[in-house]
């Protein structure tokens, strides 16, 4: 039998998986556990995505740790209630990190600004 021995294809990821992490970061907001895997998806994918790729996952990253840096400091204050804003705060701003993401994502561009606090 003639068998082609199968070899690994090189990396032409189009930003399907980086998709994937935004969307596990939205659903995050009601199952919290779907952020951690998103971190992780994001970490493991980032050594061998294009350039413009890596700038969405170094912000992904970068939105899961001061998502979690917010959402500490508002659980902290909701203690005196200010934190209920925080939190709120952080749900506005994540969702806006990442639809802005995925629309720079869905024309295959480079984030502009991958390490910025805000949105």
């Amino acid at each position: 039998m003639n068998e082609t021995p199968v070899t690994p294809s090189t990396s032409t990821d189009n930003g399907s998986m980086a998709k994937v992490v935004y969307i596990l970061y939205l659903a995050g907001i009601l199952v919290g556990i779907t952020g951690i895997v998103g971190v992780i998806i994001a970490y493991v994918n980032k050594s061998d995505a294009p350039e413009w790729l890596k700038t969405h996952y170094q912000y992904q990253i970068r939105t899961f740790w001061i998502g979690f840096l917010y959402m500490f400091i508002g659980s902290i204050l909701s203690i005196i209630l200010i934190g209920y804003l925080v939190l709120l705060f952080w749900m506005v701003w994540l969702i806006v990190r990442c639809v802005k993401g995925m629309k720079y994502l869905d024309n295959q561009q480079a984030h502009p600004d991958p390490t910025g606090w805000m949105f």
